[in-house]
């Protein structure tokens, strides 16, 4: 038996679809199951005719978004304004009838309803009249953001409330019935209904903006508000999320893993940023204050002093979290010795340094060389015979913190999240998308990575770790899942790792070793061969790619603008979009973070200026400035019968016509009405 198959990629899962030649007879039992949703040929016919012209509509826009790191301001505004599109969109619709500050106007009243109609109507002289133009104008828009998708689709994204006045108003061409038109409008005002419904519609165009968002990675961390990301994620039309190695460390501590509990906050009283932890997550740190305070009571841990922008600490407070970061970063350096003696075939021998410490004269020795440390009390909780052991104070406390991460519902819900909406990569309309590399020897070829009891490289090796990650959160049995957490803490860390990319991470230099040679961190050579189209070939065709029109697409490393660095590379075979959305790395990066498009004309990199703040976008309507660089422009408009849904699609529509033979020849039987 001979078939033709194509191949579909969705969330990390290649379905192969079988496509029926001529005179093949389709599995029976699956066409009862079919006629059970298709029970007439009327039902089969419509269907078919429906799916026929929907292929033929021009294919949604997607937005990539990465590295957001807790910047939940310029993300949300980013979402709002859809990295530019609607203001661009506002600006060719109205460009001949509204003056530029009519249009800021407008494109605020869309990103910020609620907010910018309590100023409205605070400074505006006639509210009746600038209801009606306002009102026409976001009708207008509405029907020109939503002129992608079938009526039917459209009709079901709306608002209940308003369904069928916004359906009626932006589908209705004037002609005779512009009387109707502008009634409808008019008793929304006399109703005193005109504010719900421009929410309404404001909150329409934004979902009809953008079609599908995607995450590449790095949601957590640095920036104060993780957990506000996450919420918005979750009531996002279409998402989906690769995993960043900030994202599966908190996953890991989620999951349980002692490890990572350790880690996330080890990182975030470094950074002194514990908002998504206590308020976001409701995990109490005062355990850990008390501990810290209590064991250290005689060291000042002055260098474990935060490293934030936040002036509002006073100093008895930088004092409890200087001496709260030491404990947790001791903690943390033992528990990383725990795993790695529980782990001998990870090659992560060479982080082991606790052991490498000579305690009597405060000094550590590495490749032969002697160096002092800079903390100079010492590790009062350190047993220098068995360095990695945990005291009995250190055990209770890690049990307490794991306990309450594994008891925070809201951390569990948006754990469940990330695995189900998240993946190592996807391969998505003829684009690969991943956080941080594909692992690569010094030649540019493949690395064949030996962690799972194969040797494995590549896709193969990608698809392991996501399927042993998931065990770490999901697996019942206690050896699979110990397994599963001990990855996910690789995954934050390891030298392997294709979402840390790098050989080492160099924590424990950095905070007790004054040698910046030390600090060093070697990212793996997929960031040397980034500009070799080859390469890029050989990495595309092994995610089962065409190099001749797909792309590859990461974050994780940001892009060093100010050096004359560009994100396109390959010959815009590859597009790196960490710009720096972090305010942490927008000092190196020169930006605000790069955002892409890809609609149905091609691909555009958008790059961001910082952005200031809710209020000032609301009261001064500054929207984030933002320039378009088109990587990619197609001359023929890419429809959905051209894209992934569009093979799901095709495939449905045969299926239906072989259930309509089968209807027709009298092989099944049409349900009786």
């Amino acid at each position: 038996m001979f078939f033709n198959f194509f191949s579909v990629n969705f969330k990390n899962k290649k379905l192969f679809l079988q496509v029926k030649m001529k005179g093949e007879t389709m599995n029976y039992e699956y066409l009862r199951l079919l006629a059970q949703s298709y029970p007439s040929i009327d039902s089969v016919c419509t269907e078919i005719i429906n799916l026929k012209a929907i292929l033929s509509l021009p294919k949604g826009t997607e937005h990539f978004v990465s590295d957001i790191h807790g910047e939940y301001e310029a993300f949300d505004h980013i979402l709002r304004n859809s990295s530019g599109i609607i203001r661009n969109k506002l600006e060719k619709l109205f460009d001949k009838e509204m003056t530029d500050k009519q249009t800021r106007e407008l494109a605020t009243l869309i990103y910020y309803p609620k907010r910018k109609l309590a100023l409205i109507h605070k400074n505006c002289e006639n509210l009746t009249e600038w209801y009606e133009i306002t009102l026409h104008r976001l009708i207008r828009f509405c029907a020109i953001v939503s002129e992608k998708y079938t009526r039917s689709k459209v009709k079901k994204s709306l608002p209940k409330e308003f369904s069928y006045i916004i359906d009626e108003l932006i589908y209705e061409h004037k002609g005779d019935k512009e009387n109707y038109y502008d009634n409808i409008i008019s008793e929304i005002i006399a109703l005193e209904r005109a504010d719900a419904f421009i929410i309404a519609l404001a909150e329409t165009i934004q979902v009809f903006a953008v079609d599908y968002l995607h995450i590449l990675g790095d949601i957590f961390d640095r920036g104060p508000l993780a957990h506000k990301i996450m919420d918005k994620l979750l009531y996002h039309n279409k998402v989906d999320i690769q995993w960043g190695n900030h994202d599966v460390v908190w996953m890991g501590a989620a999951a349980g893993s002692d490890v990572c509990v350790a880690e996330v906050l080890r990182v975030s009283l470094r950074y002194g940023n514990f908002l998504t932890v206590e308020q976001g997550y409701g995990i109490s740190l005062r355990p850990l204050a008390v501990f810290a305070i209590r064991t250290y009571a005689e060291d000042d841990c002055a260098m474990y002093r935060p490293k934030s922008e936040n002036d509002s600490f006073s100093e008895r407070e930088k004092s409890e979290l200087a001496k709260m970061h030491k404990a947790i970063a001791v903690i943390c350096f033992k528990l990383q010795g725990e795993l790695i003696s529980r782990r001998p075939k990870w090659n992560l021998k060479n982080r082991l340094l606790l052991s490498k410490i000579n305690y009597s004269k405060n000094t550590i020795t590495l490749d032969g060389v002697e160096y002092p440390l800079k903390d100079k009390k010492g590790f009062c909780t350190i047993d220098p015979k068995n360095p990695y052991k945990l005291t009995d104070g250190e055990r209770e406390l890690m049990d307490k913190l794991k306990n309450a991460f594994v008891q925070s519902g809201k951390l569990q819900h948006h754990t469940h999240f990330l695995f189900s909406h998240g993946s190592m990569y996807l391969c998505i309309n003829d684009n690969l998308l991943f956080h941080g590399c594909i692992p690569l020897n010094s030649d540019g070829t493949l690395k064949i990575v030996e962690m799972f009891g194969k040797k494995l490289k590549g896709r193969a090796l990608l698809d392991a770790f996501d399927k042993y990650a998931r065990q770490g959160f999901f697996a019942t049995d206690k050896k699979s899942k110990l397994f599963g957490q001990d990855l996910l803490w690789y995954l934050w860390a390891g030298e392997d790792s294709p979402i840390f990319a790098k050989n080492k991470m160099a924590t424990f230099e950095r905070y007790y070793i004054d040698n910046k040679n030390l600090h060093v961190e070697t990212k793996n050579p997929y960031y040397d061969y980034r500009e070799n189209e080859e390469v890029c070939d050989n990495i595309l065709r092994e995610f089962g790619l065409n190099p001749e029109y797909s792309h590859i697409i990461n974050g994780h490393i940001p892009v060093k603008v100010k050096k004359g660095e560009k994100p396109s590379k390959a010959n815009g075979k590859l597009m790196v979009i960490d710009g720096g959305f972090s305010k942490a790395y927008q000092s190196v990066t020169g930006i605000a973070g790069y955002t892409l498009i890809f609609n149905s004309w091609g691909m555009s990199l958008i790059s961001h200026e910082p952005f200031t703040t809710t209020e000032d976008a609301v009261l001064h309507e500054t929207d984030i400035i933002s320039t378009r660089d088109i990587v990619e422009f197609n001359q023929k408009r890419i429809l959905i019968k051209d894209t992934d849904i569009g093979l799901v699609l095709s495939k449905k529509i045969s299926d239906l016509r072989e259930l309509l033979s089968a209807y027709r020849d009298g092989t099944i039987i049409e349900e009786r009405k």
